[in-house]
């Protein structure tokens, strides 16, 4: 992994490249395309946080953060949360740390907005992220968003 990377936001000079990034065909039902996450960003304002990663000049990933999004409003015991809503690192790209790297940055920026902790969600299934988001401290909470589980990480002080 290179000493280059950062996350960019969404503009018009690299939008055409963030919408042609695309993940293995094995996981292509288990996480929304870019063109997706874009309209959702678009839609929700200022709770998305829409992301490029670049390594060097090469785009090789997406990720979206959102921001004290309540899951199941009304629900007892429901509260503002934040944390990752999509992670799309490219098919030729992946296993190589830019995925954990992105996840980083999310708990970073969830930390810099005076958050303790970050949640996921996702589809769990053979091809699924369940082992990759374990190995980076998160833990299931045993609740349900829609069909996928929810996770979520205790951040320490930075």
């Amino acid at each position: 992994m290179s000493t280059s990377l950062r996350l960019e936001p969404v503009t018009p000079d690299n939008v055409d490249a963030a919408l042609a990034l695309k993940v293995r065909p094995d996981q292509e039902g288990l996480v929304a395309p870019v063109v997706k996450s874009l309209a959702e960003a678009y839609a929700y304002g200022d709770t998305a946080w829409p992301r490029l990663l670049f390594d060097g000049e090469e785009l090789v990933g997406f990720v979206m953060a959102f921001f004290d999004v309540r899951f199941n409003p009304g629900q007892p015991g429901d509260r503002p949360r934040s944390g990752l809503w999509r992670l799309n690192i490219s098919a030729g790209a992946q296993a190589r740390g830019y995925g954990r790297f992105a996840v980083e940055q999310v708990c970073e920026e969830v930390r810099r907005r005076g958050g303790a902790r970050v949640t996921v969600t996702f589809v769990p299934g053979d091809h699924g992220p369940a082992g990759f988001y374990e190995r980076l401290g998160f833990r299931l909470t045993g609740e349900l968003s829609g069909d996928q589980v929810v996770a979520e990480r205790e951040l320490t002080a930075g």
